[in-house]
């Protein structure tokens, strides 16, 4: 694990054209060659192009993945990694195209009969439902005919109130309307639709057809069902397909897609009629053994050169090392490798700082953190991946947001249910939610240990006693007895983000050092470090100590369980955090004038850790007010000492009498304490049960937005302000991780 990524070093590969595909070859197997695009730096070179059969090769990919997608491949019908045969893939391609092909054709051509039939279906359908036959629904000549969705009390009202109309009829079923009427005689042509204006109305067109609607629907469905059963024997023709070519099809993409990706490749490169220039990213250590491969595949036929190792600087300028000349040129018989080398060795201008002009071409990242902290990559890359010049702050995200998550949640059963959560999460995933896993593990056993210390707190309940312990100190300060301990808490979680701070604002400091010199990194780091300090050290001192509350210098000796007393910073001490806060005011006039309007951030970024205690008692009071509904509780010392859940019928019968003795105070009854051998009292216990279950279910899952949110914001806004800024270029190396075809 390192807060640096793994160093990289720019190569080139330079050679004759009629080497091209075994450097291509050896590359694609070595994995490990980052290659950036041909920029037009070297005169007399131009982008390469494919090679031959790239063309082809991606025809049959196409082909592959459109197959794939009717058959619906996702990738889980193939359990071990297997060869595939040239030969054999043109021709089972073949066959497979053609029987998937005539299905899937079959297949639409019957999906579309079965539109039409359903649109004809609805079409006839409110037809049916008057029950009149469709030809006495058409054809007079003294009588206007209308059909339509409409409620029948609507088109009968309209109709009385009409006065061109002598007579009319309204038939009317399930929503819809036929009117038969016949105008007055001095009545113009479609009185019957004038007369219907004002009702919310929708004219059907009446089909042409002979026969009574019920028939051609009954017909008409008839032939819907037909079809569908033979979509659906087709379906199964395409499913059986499916379990007998999945698997080659999966294998057939995944060699197609190698052999396009080393069949386009030139297309990055710099070429000539003869000679071709590859250059790339490519990790320090690696190095020598990407070489070797090279001249194991093509001899002296191609060079590769290390061009220059990249620093970690954060000026973005990479630091040229010097490199030994260990490639090995073309003979002179080859003079196409030879040309290809001197002209890369002319057109590249050395840099002032030993190194080559380039355009900005920034070295990929390469994250190292282990299997322990690699999993929270997935968080740091949610604001953002590092840059090739900036720390990596994987680790300490690590090291820092599962304690702050297990110290807001603290039971242990949240903290076994996250376990089981994450480890089901990372057995049975890949990618990101494998990672997610990982990380909830972490956050699980850091809220198991902190509901240890908190009094061995399971669900919200106090499980010590259950050990032989009559007393426990610790407390998350819920109790009217432990008032004390969320005021610790809160102390606690502010002096946790002053040294958080403190680590981003040294971390920039050193990043700007390296950048730049000592006095950026003064001015513009170390200001903010002796604001931050000063200002809370003289918080925490005695000058004017009778402003500041006892509870800030009482709680690091609660905290300790007394074995640190702690009075505060003496007087002098006060007095020097004041001169290093005002020193630190001034540094930062001088060196970023504009910044000086945020003096108070250190102040108002350390408070922000608030958020944490404040956490830590809403979500212990959740949990509490479940457990108080389900089974009651009673407060000790007559309602100043602690919670004691009362769980029975028995339990709350004593309760009450020590409530009415001033012993103790009665806080709820509780739905469990109803419980008798009868049907209420069984339901009352099995209610009880579903409370608490329930209950802490929804308290789990606001804990993970609550808990996880609010510590994910710590590093990303407080912590990561200080010296992150993300963007970085990920590493991809040419090459394939082969997942379903063997090497060979």
């Amino acid at each position: 694990m390192a807060l640096r990524p793994e160093q990289m070093s720019k190569v080139s590969v330079a050679g004759s054209k009629r080497v091209i595909d075994d450097v291509i070859e050896a590359a694609y197997e070595h994995h490990s060659l980052h290659v950036t695009d041909y920029d037009e730096r070297y005169e007399g070179f131009e982008p390469g192009q494919s090679l031959e059969g790239a063309e082809a090769i991606n025809e049959r990919l196409v082909t592959v993945r459109s197959l794939e997608s009717i058959l619906d491949v996702t990738g889980e019908e193939i359990d071990a990694a297997g060869a595939l045969d040239d030969d054999e893939l043109e021709a089972a391609l073949a066959d497979i195209r053609e029987r998937v092909n005539e299905r899937n054709d079959r297949r639409d051509a019957i999906r579309g009969e079965i539109r039409e039939l359903t649109d004809e279906i609805d079409r006839m359908e409110p037809f049916a439902e008057l029950g009149i036959e469709l030809d006495l629904l058409k054809g007079y000549e003294s009588l206007e005919v209308v059909v339509g969705e409409a409620k029948a009390s609507d088109v009968e009202t309209a109709l009385e109130a009409a006065e061109g109309l002598e007579a009319y009829e309204v038939f009317s079923g399930r929503g819809v309307v036929a009117i038969f009427a016949r105008p007055a005689e001095d009545a113009d042509e479609g009185a019957l639709q004038d007369a219907l204006v004002g009702v919310d109305i929708a004219f059907l067109n009446v089909p042409d057809a002979d026969r009574s609607p019920a028939e051609y629907v009954a017909e008409l469905e008839a032939e819907r069902a037909e079809l569908e059963a033979e979509r659906e024997s087709i379906d199964a023709e395409i499913a059986e397909i499916k379990e007998e070519a999945a698997g080659f099809l999966l294998r057939a993409e995944e060699q197609l897609t190698i052999e396009a990706q080393k069949k386009q490749a030139p297309l990055s490169f710099a070429t000539t009629e003869n000679a071709f220039i590859a250059e790339g990213w490519i990790p320090t250590a690696t190095f020598d053994e990407f070489a070797a491969t090279i001249a194991d595949a093509v001899g002296d036929h191609a060079e590769v050169e290390e061009l220059e190792r990249a620093s970690f600087t954060p000026d973005g300028d990479h630091h040229s090392e010097p490199v030994d000349d260990g490639g090995a040129r073309a003979d002179d018989e080859d003079a196409a490798e030879a040309s290809a080398a001197d002209a890369k060795d002319t057109e590249q201008e050395a840099a002032t700082d030993g190194g080559h002009a380039q355009p900005e071409d920034n070295p990929p990242v390469v994250q190292k953190n282990g299997d322990l902290a690699g999993p929270f990559e997935l968080l740091v890359k949610g604001f953002g991946r590092p840059k090739y010049t900036e720390f990596d702050p994987t680790l300490l995200v690590f090291l820092t947001f599962p304690l702050m998550f297990g110290f807001m949640i603290g039971d242990m059963g949240y903290g076994v249910l996250y376990g089981v959560i994450g480890w089901y999460l990372y057995s049975n995933h890949d990618g990101a939610m494998r990672e997610l896993g990982a990380v909830s593990i972490w956050a699980g056993i850091f809220t198991f240990l902190f509901g240890i210390y908190y009094g061995v707190d399971i669900f919200g309940y106090h499980a010590y006693p259950w050990l032989g312990i009559e007393a426990w100190e610790m407390s998350k300060g819920l109790s009217p007895g432990s008032a004390d301990w969320a005021l610790a808490w809160l102390v606690v979680s502010v002096l946790f983000g002053v040294l958080h701070l403190n680590v981003g604002y040294v971390l920039s400091f050193v990043s700007l050092y390296q950048a730049h010199d000592l006095k950026h990194a003064i001015y513009e780091s170390f200001s903010w470090i002796l604001l931050l300090n000063g200002i809370w050290i003289w918080i925490f001192s005695q000058h004017v100590g009778g402003m500041k509350p006892d509870f800030m210098f009482d709680s690091i000796g609660l905290v300790t369980l007394g074995f640190v007393e702690f009075a505060g910073f003496p007087v002098i001490v006060g007095y020097l955090a004041i001169a290093a806060a005002a020193l630190g005011f001034i540094l930062l006039l001088i060196g970023e004038p504009t910044e000086a309007v945020e003096v108070l951030s250190p102040l108002v970024n350390a408070i922000s850790y608030a958020r944490i205690m404040a956490v830590l008692i809403a979500k212990g009071g959740m949990a509490l007010a479940v457990n108080l509904l389900a089974f009651g509780a009673y407060i000790s010392d007559g309602g100043d000492g602690s919670f004691t859940f009362i769980f029975t019928p028995s339990n709350l019968a004593s309760a009450q009498e020590r409530a009415a003795a001033g012993e103790v105070e009665l806080v709820f009854a509780g739905i469990s304490t109803a419980f008798e051998p009868s049907v209420i009292g069984i339901v009352a216990l099995v209610g009880a049960i579903l409370v608490a279950i329930i209950g802490h279910i929804v308290v789990l899952l606001l804990g993970v937005t609550a808990a996880g949110i609010q510590g994910i914001r710590l590093e990303y806004v407080e912590f990561f302000g200080k010296f992150y800024e993300g963007g970085g270029d990920p590493y991809e190396p040419f090459g394939y991780d082969r997942q379903y075809t063997a090497d060979d």
